[in-house]
């Protein structure tokens, strides 16, 4: 969880370095998109993604899903390639499943929906992209 003290920056290390499975909300079999491309990167080190799209797909060698709730696995982060009038939602569900931290993609803006993550006692990220973010502030290796 966020503290007064805390920069973006910090939250940002702690969520590329504690967190193991990424639902990433958004993602299809499609190269051309750049969930697929941030997706193969998380994988690449050492995160397990979970694909989550209203049209599911298997991507990467995983299990796609329609929703949030489905995924029958814990989710430490949630992962948002969908357009900001629908970050919120996305942001409430992950509260209601239980993830530990929320990433809104380059873009991706709701600062309402962002102090709802926070005041859940979330980490949230906003407006980054963590295969951006990883070269400066990701775990070593």
């Amino acid at each position: 969880m966020t503290t007064p003290a805390e920069s973006e920056d910090d939250v940002v290390r702690r969520v590329l370095a504690t967190t193991s499975t990424w639902a990433v909300v958004g993602l299809r079999d499609n190269p051309a998109r750049p969930a697929y491309g941030v997706g193969r990167f998380l994988q690449q080190h050492g995160k397990r993604i979970v694909p989550v799209h209203q049209h599911p797909q298997d991507v990467h060698g995983e299990h796609g899903y329609a929703t949030l709730a489905d995924v029958p696995v814990p989710v430490d982060v949630v992962d948002v390639f969908v357009n900001a009038a629908r970050a919120g939602e996305v942001a409430d569900q992950a509260i209601t499943i239980g993830a530990r931290a929320v990433w809104f993609q380059l873009d991706v803006i709701d600062e309402d929906a962002a102090e709802r993550v926070r005041a859940a006692g979330l980490d949230m990220v906003m407006d980054r992209c963590p295969a951006i973010d990883w070269s400066r502030l990701g775990p070593p290796g």
